[in-house]
């Protein structure tokens, strides 16, 4: 009987770590937020008294010598050593600059300068008050001697957006964790974790080099401790942590080594915005304006015209930059300068230890810009090679534009940002395969937003894309017609620009964002319980298998053809119904007509003439076929035709 209980209870303990939470806490419903019991956090004001110093902190825990700025600022984070005096011990090249004593008695903010020849090694932290003395190890490591390791981002990668929860569980035992505020994993529910984590990933590297990817661009994935709602990673609680269930930092930098050695580049996902309101230094806050407070909770107007309103009030501005996100977001005050350099010293921090390529910074418009300036700055000063850009979601075009580097708008400013999310050509391709063309709608859209392409000073750095993991699957936005998300594809890879594709869409993945968790669905094969895997091309369907050949073939043929993403572009004003735009340079020219109609149309190319001067014939890029006779070519109903043209 004692045998049997125990067999009983190992299963029951099995059955608990594949499933997660026990049943009690979910309801019927798909949509579930909160598990059973749980309210939402209320809000609150945050206190700098100083709390119980729950593990000592040291951040950042190390640093390299040969920085192009010689100064780091340690935050050190232990009990009341606010008043304790500060020195180093003996270390040829390292001395002690300012030190910052803050409100709360639990933190010292020391400024640590290295002298040039530095060499790498330890040192000692030394806290000293009467008798009592305290001692932090620090280490400068030797730093990579080349930092063109950071790849970069340009137009001739092809970027592919994964949500590491909803990707593929490649280790199932690291799916729930029982000091972590939310355990457990429950796939039938949009809002709860499922799983999914970098070794998952790591799994699936072939799969991405066979489509033509060249980036992968992941949500964020440091430490969400969260009690409900942290898989999506956007409310972090730790800066300096892989999230566990994740991984570990030391995975982390596997898996860009392992992504290097198959050509593929690296994107960290991060947030200056706001964090999570389990952040260890939310609880215990090292300054009362570490954040931005208010009386009562205020959320964030999210007006991002406020950027560059020659009349907007102080009130709405104070609404854009200093409103929460959401309750359980607090709005970090990048204008504390502790604060804003902890958090670019953690970038340049990750970017090092790593070796990634490149930054997508969410909400780009919300943060203090002169901080974000800053932080652009000093990131390429360190790194020039590195990839950097901003979440720009936006209704206006010029607003947009202001928000990248160099803008041909703002005086007296300048954001540093290399690249932006082109939103606004996003809204052009879905009102294009959505909407009849008119004098500026439908089609139109596009040729008018590509005409604005003077305001910015390269736009071929801005991200292009059909869709993302706040949007409604692409797919469904063009009413599950394959011909039009096809022609969404094509018109993403002959685009300036650099091209992103969210993950499953090169497998018809469907879904509106009604909430957004129906748009981060599984995919399917990622987990090993999983009755069918679209890994294999024999278990997808045969719709299926012909995306996956088409986003294949033209992303293929793009990274050969340097014509698409270095060449120029040339466009026609859309006419009947149809656009057609060139991308050539002196070797090679592509051709690309996008037929919006729901007929097949003939397009007389007299027109074109300056473009298509002595070529004869054409090459079908998808088929392969050649087209002898190029007066007029014919162009199926809803669909977009690419084009070699050859002599």
């Amino acid at each position: 009987m004692y045998k049997f209980f125990l067999i009983l209870l190992n299963i029951i303990s099995l059955a608990f770590l594949l499933h997660g939470q026990p049943d009690s806490i979910y309801n019927d419903d798909p949509t579930q937020y909160l598990p059973m019991g749980m309210e939402v956090a209320p809000f609150r004001h945050y206190s700098a008294e100083g709390g119980i110093v729950d593990r000592v902190r040291v951040h950042p825990p190390n640093w390299w010598t040969g920085m192009a700025d010689p100064t780091v600022e340690v935050m050190i984070y232990d009990e009341k050593i606010g008043d304790y005096e500060v020195r180093l011990s003996d270390k040829a090249g390292v001395r002690l600059g300012k030190v910052y004593r803050v409100e709360n008695p639990n933190y010292l903010f020391i400024a640590i300068e290295t002298g040039p020849g530095t060499q790498p090694g330890f040192f000692d932290i030394i806290l000293t008050k009467g008798a009592q003395q305290k001692s932090y190890p620090y280490e400068l490591k030797a730093r990579k001697k080349d930092t063109s390791k950071v790849q970069g981002l340009n137009a001739s990668d092809f970027i592919y957006l994964v949500m590491p929860d909803r990707f593929a569980n490649g280790d199932y035992t690291n799916d729930s964790f029982e000091d972590m505020l939310q355990s457990g994993v429950n796939r039938d529910k949009m809002f709860f974790r499922h799983g999914g984590d970098l070794q998952g990933i790591l799994d699936h590297l072939d799969y991405f080099k066979e489509l033509g990817v060249t980036a992968l661009w992941l949500n964020p994935v440091l430490e969400n401790d969260q009690p409900y709602s942290s898989y999506h990673g956007y409310a972090i609680t730790d800066h300096y942590e892989i999230d566990k269930r994740f991984g570990s930092n030391e995975l982390y930098r596997t898996f860009v080594e392992k992504c290097h050695e198959k050509g593929i580049k690296v994107i960290m996902d991060i947030v200056f915005n706001h964090c999570g309101h389990e952040h260890w230094f939310i609880k215990d806050l090292p300054e009362e304006d570490w954040i931005n407070q208010w009386p009562e909770f205020t959320k964030s107007n999210f007006r991002s015209a406020v950027v560059a309103d020659p009349y907007a009030s102080q009130s709405d501005a104070s609404h854009l930059f200093d409103g929460w996100f959401d309750y359980t977001m607090p709005d970090l005050n990048q204008k504390n300068p502790r604060l804003a350099n902890y958090l670019i010293q953690n970038k340049i921090w990750w970017t090092e230890y790593s070796g990634h390529d490149a930054y997508r910074i969410d909400t780009w418009y919300f943060p203090d810009q002169d901080f974000l300036s800053d932080w652009a700055k000093r990131m390429q000063q360190e790194y020039p090679t590195i990839g950097l850009f901003g979440e720009t979601w936006t209704q206006q075009l010029a607003v947009q534009a202001t928000l990248a580097a160099n803008d041909r708008l703002t005086k007296g400013y300048n954001s540093n940002l290399p690249g932006i999310t082109d939103f606004q050509l996003n809204f052009a391709i879905e009102e294009a395969l959505t909407l009849p063309q008119s004098w500026t709608g439908g089609l139109a859209r596009i040729y008018y937003t590509l005409t604005q392409d003077f305001l910015y000073d390269d736009p071929m750095r801005n991200v292009i894309f059909l869709d993302n993991h706040d949007k409604s699957r692409f797919f469904s936005t063009v009413g599950e017609e394959v011909d039009k998300l096809k022609s969404g594809i094509a018109f993403l890879l002959t685009m300036r620009g650099i091209p992103s594709m969210y993950y499953g869409t090169e497998q018809l993945f469907a879904g509106l964002a009604d909430p957004d968790g129906k748009v981060r669905q599984d995919f399917p094969g990622g987990w090993k319980e999983d009755k069918v895997n679209k890994f294999d091309p024999s278990d997808r369907t045969a719709a299926e298998n012909d995306m996956f050949g088409y986003v294949k073939k033209l992303a293929n043929y793009r990274r050969n053809t340097p014509a698409l993403y270095n060449g120029k572009l040339m466009h026609f004003i859309p006419e009947n119904g149809v656009y057609v735009y060139f991308r050539y340079d002196t070797t090679k020219t592509i051709m690309v007509l996008m037929n919006t109609n729901a007929e097949a149309t003939k397009v007389n190319t007299a027109r074109f003439a300056e473009r298509m001067g002595g070529f004869l014939k054409a090459k079908n890029v998808i088929s392969e076929k050649i087209l002898s006779e190029i007066d007029v070519i014919e162009v199926d109903k809803s669909s977009t035709l690419v084009l070699e043209l050859l002599n």
